[in-house]
């Protein structure tokens, strides 16, 4: 009889011997998890603050926060870090840079404000006229030029004929 109580706390001496060693390696493998956890959120952390702010104080201390804190420092990271990343911030400034200078670069009628395409000679809103054509290359011209630029004619030579012709001796407008 002594050597079955013997043989029962010997097997049971080795039951316990295996749950603890196999207790051990699971709680080494949670340990391990946990660290790896932890120094991934901070790596991550870290990247995720420098996408979004140049401010290497902020930087710090945001991974110092997760680093302290753990999982209530990354809560409160996530609460505090700036909304848009510096990326996302340089997309909508070209944006709206876009949008302005295509605002600018349409143009409007300076009667009635209404949109025009440059190659109009008349307001089709008010009938303002914008521009004429050259008389001798028919290009469209602003009204304020005097030459020509693209084929060199002086228009203002060609835009009063009759007045040109009045001025000299010999002419039409003299007897």
């Amino acid at each position: 009889m002594d050597s079955i109580v013997v043989l029962a706390t010997t097997s049971s001496g080795n039951i316990l011997d295996t749950l603890s060693k196999a207790l051990g390696v699971v709680v080494g493998f949670l340990v391990a998890f946990i660290v790896i956890f932890w120094i991934s959120l901070i790596v991550w952390t870290f990247r995720d603050i420098r996408s979004r702010s140049q401010d290497l104080l902020v930087q710090v201390l945001s991974t110092l926060l997760v680093a302290v804190f753990f999982i209530g420092g990354l809560f409160i990271y996530m609460i505090l870090r700036p909304r848009q990343t510096l990326a996302e911030i340089y997309e909508r400034q070209l944006e709206e840079e876009s949008l302005l200078a295509e605002m600018t670069e349409r143009q409007s009628c300076n009667n009635c404000h209404a949109r025009i395409e440059s190659d109009f000679q008349i307001c089709p809103s008010c009938g303002q006229k914008l521009k004429r054509p050259c008389p001798k290359c028919e290009r469209l011209l602003e009204l304020r030029w005097a030459f020509c630029p693209y084929c060199a004619t002086n228009i203002a030579v060609q835009s009063m004929p009759g007045m040109a012709m009045q001025g000299m001796p010999g002419g039409p407008g003299v007897p």
